[in-house]
């Protein structure tokens, strides 16, 4: 059974910067490309960042593009690294496994972890 679990998230003052993590489990890791993404309160979802299966290709939103770095390692974990938060960078924050980017879904998401960034 895949298990996504993140962590890492919290209350940070704007201009700050905050590490999260997602611990894979229950799928070959190295065979799945991930993603992060991100939903707002009476927002839909957004995509974040996507890091291709070999961790060698990196995708972020504009919104993110300079400030967030997505990386991976050999230990079934998926990061982003997220500096400069800015207020709207608020919202729950999900990782998720073999991601469509384009519409936004996943075979598998983790349960979210809360990203509250004061002004």
């Amino acid at each position: 059974q895949v298990q996504l679990v993140e962590s890492g998230g919290g209350l940070v003052q704007a201009g700050g910067s905050l590490r999260l993590s997602c611990a894979a489990s229950g799928l070959t890791f190295s065979s799945y490309s991930m993603a992060w993404f991100r939903q707002a309160p009476g927002k839909e979802r957004e995509f974040v960042a996507h890091i291709s299966r070999s961790g060698g290709s990196t995708y972020y939103a504009d919104s993110v593009k300079g400030r967030f770095t997505i990386s991976r390692d050999n230990a079934n974990t998926v990061y982003l690294q997220m500096n400069s938060l800015k207020p709207e960078d608020t919202a729950v924050y999900y990782c998720a496994a073999d991601p469509d980017i384009v519409r936004r879904s996943s075979a598998y998401w983790g349960q979210g972890t809360q990203v509250t960034v004061s002004s």
